[in-house]
């Protein structure tokens, strides 16, 4: 499984690779810091995950989204962000967003997720 990391904090990059490091089958295929980099990104490195937060130089998350929604490429996205308020839930999953973390205290649960994910993907290939 390829995932692209959009975050702006090299941190929180750092701390998600590490944490996916963990798992068995899944690969960083890119990460950005930016809007234009992440939209460019996801159609350089086509991944099947985004794991994208809001706030972030260039726009926000919600114009990846947007970006997303318009085009060709259709990954399951993850958005995590430290502004896990009800009207950016409301605004992302309208926007295509499959899940909504809170940084601060869920940032364990994308793992999880990403397992369930896997396991889904490798029950699809193994029919």
């Amino acid at each position: 499984m390829r995932i692209f990391l959009a975050d702006d904090s090299t941190l929180v990059r750092k701390r998600l690779k590490t944490l996916f490091s963990e798992i068995e089958g899944v690969e960083i295929a890119g990460e950005s810091q930016d809007v234009p980099s992440t939209i460019d990104g996801i159609q350089e490195c086509k991944p099947d995950v985004l794991i994208l937060d809001i706030r972030m130089p260039g726009g926000n998350g919600f114009d990846v989204l947007r970006s997303i929604k318009k085009g060709q490429l259709k990954p399951t996205v993850i958005v995590l962000t430290n502004y896990p308020f009800p009207e950016y839930r409301k605004i992302s999953a309208e926007l295509g967003a499959h899940f909504f973390f809170d940084k601060s205290g869920e940032i364990e649960e994308v793992q999880h997720v990403l397992e369930k994910l896997l396991q889904e993907m490798s029950g699809v290939s193994g029919e």
